[in-house]
């Protein structure tokens, strides 16, 4: 019982200590810890008020939902392709949902509003993993085959990241705001970009609440989770639709988020085990905690000017992803 406490209270005490370091760490305007508090009270100062509730505590809040999908995202995609490798990233769906993103913008901007701007990237990151599940053989009962998986993601990948390149280089009036948007990041994240991503992590929260226990039969033979009267193909459709809701909701309000996906699986399984009605809710927890401290770390690098989250969690993820990489050999 006090391992169990242990291992749920120490995330969420390191996560509410970011919270609360992300209302007043390396910001323009100075505000004082307990001030930052005293924001929420009827008396509190009004500067701090309105800085840390019109600005921080959003992009704050913004933060730690992306970074629990994301998590989850990569969970998501790992069982069902049953490679511990799996991520939105090398499975070119943060590419894919961020060439949607970019042609949309370059060409019709007028249809990036409200949810529509989550739907063009959804759509974009499943077209992109649908060619990889193509190429790859994915669709297939033996899980050898699936081996193949990253290797199509990969090209996938470098072929919508010229094509994005291309766009680019077509629509060069939009190319300054669509490479700052690319690099990754929720500097700009507020109220808006919140009710965005809400109803995603809300549906996000249900999905593991009712099917997790239904995913822990995905690290099974096909055979042996046939035979308990599971049916794969659907239960990997839910799966990967649920994915692709989730990388395009986070890819139209902060760029290609990387290696989130990656990382955060495993350190859910490493930290709490390998049942995923535990390591999903785990992923979710960590997946915050990595992301607001990515994100204060941005601030902090350059302070007073900031660099994107998205090189901040590339330069943390880059590394360990060689290490799970020479650890498959």
């Amino acid at each position: 019982m006090m391992k169990s406490t242990f291992r749920w209270g120490l995330p969420l005490i390191i996560l509410a200590s970011l919270l609360w370091g992300s209302l007043f760490l390396y910001y323009p305007i100075e505000i004082r810890p307990l001030a930052a508090l005293q924001a929420f009270l009827p008396d509190g100062d009004e500067i701090a008020k309105i800085t840390v509730t019109d600005l921080r505590l959003p992009r704050a809040l913004v933060g730690m939902i992306l970074g629990a999908n994301l998590a989850v995202a990569g969970a998501l995609l790992q069982t069902i392709t049953r490679n511990p490798l799996a991520s939105p990233t090398l499975l070119s769906v943060n590419s894919g949902a961020s060439l949607a993103m970019v042609t949309a913008s370059a060409f019709s901007p007028l249809i990036l509003s409200g949810y529509s701007i989550a739907l063009v990237a959804s759509i974009g990151g499943g077209l992109s993993w649908f060619v990889v599940m193509l190429i790859s053989n994915g669709w297939k009962d033996n899980s050898g085959d699936r081996s193949r998986v990253i290797l199509a993601g990969i090209a996938v990948s470098l072929l919508c990241a010229a094509l994005t390149k291309l766009v680019l280089i077509i629509a060069e009036d939009h190319a300054f705001g669509i490479m700052s948007w690319l690099a990754g990041g929720i500097a700009h994240a507020r109220w808006n970009e919140l009710l965005t991503l809400f109803p995603f992590f809300i549906l996000t929260a249900l999905f593991c609440l009712f099917f997790a226990s239904r995913l822990n039969l995905l690290n099974l033979s096909d055979e042996s989770a046939r035979s308990l009267g599971i049916n794969l193909f659907r239960l990997r459709w839910y799966a990967n639709i649920m994915a692709l809701l989730i990388v395009g909701s986070s890819v139209s309000v902060a760029g290609p988020v990387a290696f989130i996906g990656l990382l955060v699986p495993h350190l859910a399984r490493y930290w709490i085990g390998y049942d995923l009605r535990k390591s999903l809710p785990m992923a979710m927890l960590l997946g915050a905690i990595l992301m607001l401290a990515a994100d204060t770390i941005a601030r902090a690098v350059n302070f007073p000017s900031e660099v994107p989250a998205g090189a901040v969690l590339a330069l943390i993820g880059a590394p360990v992803f060689v290490l799970f990489a020479r650890g498959r050999h």
